[in-house]
């Protein structure tokens, strides 16, 4: 239900009664701020390597760039196609190609030379036919060895990393970069205990760069999601590699409370029946806000105290107060638990400035293939 002193909030889209619900809205001065901010919380602009997933938009991507930042980070081919197609100049694929992901990575760098593209790896396997390929196709791959550092997802355990980098040291076609350490499994709302697992963590990799002396010393580290990037920006050695910053969402915002960033990408739902005295249901299913969280995965901020009781492809059903204070087509503004995969739901994104919707950005990046 709105009300006219919810008028003049930051989200209200003014011509809303254009945009189809549900619907991804995107806040571009937010986006502005919030990428402002990650650069004030950086010694070094030169350290920062923001990772694309959560927004997956050329136009977002192209804001980054203009304020500067150069490096990237991404998870897919389609991503990475993105970046190159807007003229990224260093672009971070984190994750291993595999089977046909190898060739397509290799058709990607040879179609955007004046990006620099690489990508992750964990074993000696894949290192041999990722070498194999770029032989044929006549290029160095530059790679990230990858280092489970205990979110225990993929990587090289680091004790092993030694052995690896030795083996990989035979292959012509293989250039080695750096390491890529991932610990997105370190999310303590305390910044004492999280900064103090980081670090612990971290340590893996000094020692790991110790042993191999010289050659350790000049390979880069890529490190550090959104709650640990703050601390990996303070080591002045590691590129960062935050994504939700961009967007924020419910989820980070709560548990970061050191982290100020602004909710700068919302869902828009309309009410589309009343059940009874204290239900109402709205066009928010699962397929229009990320679903792997238990609810509520969604907060609404013009109507606080809704409480999300069931949720099916298409509904998403709200436990109110006075269900009879709300008429069928009333619009609710929705902050996601988790914004990254809210956001690939999403065709296109409604752009909001000054309290109207002026245009709409495709999400790009949502599809598994752009061309490539």
């Amino acid at each position: 239900m709105q009300n006219t002193a919810s008028l003049k909030e930051w989200y209200i889209v003014d011509n809303a009664d254009e945009v189809d619900s549900p619907a991804l809205l995107v806040y571009p001065d937010r986006v502005k701020s919030n990428i402002r901010l990650l650069q004030n919380m950086m010694p070094d602009n030169n350290m920062l390597r923001p990772h694309v997933k959560t927004n997956k938009m050329a136009e977002v991507c192209r804001m980054m760039m203009d304020a500067g930042i150069t490096k990237f980070k991404c998870a897919t081919i389609a991503e990475a196609e993105m970046l190159g197609m807007i003229g990224a100049p260093d672009v971070l694929l984190a994750y291993q190609p595999v089977g046909p992901k190898v060739l397509r990575f290799i058709n990607l760098i040879k179609a955007y030379p004046s990006t620099r593209f690489s990508c992750l790896a964990d074993n000696i396997f894949n290192l041999e036919y990722i070498n194999t390929q770029a032989a044929i196709h006549q290029i160095v791959m530059p790679v990230f060895i990858d280092l489970n550092v205990g979110m225990n997802r993929t990587g090289i355990k680091p004790s092993d990393a030694f052995e690896l980098i030795q083996q990989l040291n035979n292959l012509k076609n293989i250039k080695l970069s750096g390491f890529h350490a991932y610990d997105g499994h370190i999310r303590d709302t305390d910044f004492i205990s999280r900064k103090l697992k980081c670090d612990e963590a971290f340590g893996i990799i000094t020692a790991l760069q110790q042993r191999l002396g010289e050659e350790g010393q000049g390979l880069r580290i890529v490190a550090g999601g959104t709650p640990t990037f703050p601390i990996h920006a303070q080591r002045g050695t590691v590129e960062c590699s935050p994504g939700t910053f961009v967007f924020s969402d419910w989820g980070y915002k709560h548990l970061l409370p050191d982290e100020e960033f602004d909710y700068a990408a919302l869902v828009l739902t309309r009410v589309i029946s009343v059940v009874d005295q204290t239900t109402i249901c709205t066009d928010l299913g699962h397929k229009s806000v990320a679903a792997e969280n238990p609810l509520p995965r969604v907060h609404f901020l013009n109507a606080p105290g809704a409480q999300p009781i069931g949720q099916s492809e298409e509904h998403l059903v709200l436990r109110v107060e006075d269900a009879y204070q709300y008429k069928v087509g009333d619009i609710l503004y929705g902050v996601p638990v988790h914004i990254c995969p809210t956001v690939a739901l999403y065709g296109r994104a409604n752009i909001i400035r000054n309290n109207r919707a002026v245009d709409t950005w495709k999400v790009i990046a949502r599809e598994r293939m752009i061309s490539i």
